[in-house]
């Protein structure tokens, strides 16, 4: 996963927190998913540049990942499952330094090389979400468990209270069965490599 802010000319810069700042945009690249989120206050020549920044990005890719566009306090589906943790940053504590189990091993697209990202990553986490998928939990189980990794990503440890209050959340989401398989399989693979 790559946090990027959008400038006012529609470059992208990368970060590692996201600050849901009403007058910014923010682009997360989540590999097979685009999201674009807009604050309220954005105005219509920032959005359009961001939207043409984020499709050439989009077009770049061997296999063109999905674009979700997000308008602050209309946030909806698995990003919502993700936004504490966006808030919180990619790394707990200490200044951000580049994850070395991400550098490219082969050269692949320039904006894998950009983004920093180990093409053998997504297919640790997509095999990981496969196999998580035809264990065949129930809905419910996966939000759980989402809630579990994404409050030990956030907190080290949380209260029961806060973990049933982030299940009710993800469960509300709307996600899929498919999309919460990803993001606790993404979120594992983070952790593992965070630790």
């Amino acid at each position: 996963m790559q946090l990027y802010l959008v400038t006012e000319s529609g470059s992208l810069r990368k970060i590692i927190k996201v600050d849901f700042n009403e007058n910014k945009v923010f682009l997360i690249d989540d590999i097979k998913t685009l999201y674009l989120w807009f604050g309220f206050k954005v105005t219509d020549k920032k959005k359009d540049l961001s939207l043409k920044r984020t499709e050439k990005l989009k077009n770049q890719r061997k296999k063109t990942p999905e674009l979700i566009i997000l308008n602050q306090n209309a946030e909806y589906g698995s990003f919502l499952a993700i936004m504490d943790i966006l808030k919180k940053g990619l790394k707990a504590g200490g200044a951000f330094e580049k994850r070395p189990e991400l550098k490219i091993r082969f050269n692949d697209t320039q904006e894998l090389i950009e983004a920093g990202i180990d093409p053998d990553f997504e297919s640790e986490i997509t095999v990981a979400a496969h196999n998580l998928a035809q264990e065949n939990h129930p809905y419910e189980d996966l939000c759980r468990k989402l809630a579990e990794i994404q409050m030990k990503f956030i907190k080290g440890k949380a209260s029961e209270k806060e973990i049933k209050k982030k299940t009710e959340e993800i469960y509300k989401s709307s996600s899929t069965y498919e999309e919460l398989c990803w993001l606790i399989a993404e979120l594992s693979k983070l952790f593992e490599k965070n630790l």
